[in-house]
């Protein structure tokens, strides 16, 4: 599929398509193509909704409502080229826990259920960053006890991903 920059007649597929089509860009040239590309859309879009005035208690007049009031939000991913037009990814990413939370029967109380979602927050992020989970678990668990972390807070970063040794990242990375 071609999409032709100068025009901005663009179904819903279409703008996630040029969204997904810049992925493997840097951060800062997905940045810039976003501003050139999707932005001039989504400006179009946006100047549509507040022209059409439908009726309020119908289907569409709701539909513009919540549109125009979520713009603020929709917005967002114009700002920086980290960030990602939907949640796909985080729903996909959180889906297995989903469909097995019946098992999880440790987590039957507040504190189980805080040491579950920190333990799914860092195997996810391992994955997210390329790192086997395995390792990058271990990793914590023998490091962050030998670290003053009430004293030094900074000491905390060096246990996020980017800073851990490359041993960690994963064989599928």
């Amino acid at each position: 599929m071609t999409i032709d920059p100068a025009c901005n007649d663009m179904s819903n597929s279409e703008f996630y398509y040029t969204s997904y089509a810049y992925d493997k860009l840097t951060f800062e040239d997905r940045h810039k193509h976003r501003l050139k590309y999707s932005k001039p859309v989504m400006d179009e879009l946006f100047a549509w909704a507040e022209d059409l005035n439908p009726a309020p208690k119908t289907g569409i007049g709701k539909a513009v409502y919540y549109l125009l009031s979520q713009r603020m939000y929709l917005e967002r991913y114009l700002l920086d080229g980290r960030l990602e037009i939907s949640n796909n990814r985080a729903e996909r990413s959180i889906k297995p826990f989903v469909i097995d939370r019946k098992n999880f029967l440790f987590a039957n109380t507040p504190r189980g259920a805080k040491a579950s979602a920190i333990m799914f927050s860092l195997i996810e992020t391992a994955k997210e960053n390329g790192l086997n989970p395995f390792k990058y678990l271990t990793y914590i668990f023998t490091h962050a006890p030998q670290m003053d972390i009430r004293n030094d807070i900074d000491a905390l970063q060096l246990l996020l991903p980017a800073f851990v040794p490359k041993s960690l990242k994963s064989a599928n990375m």
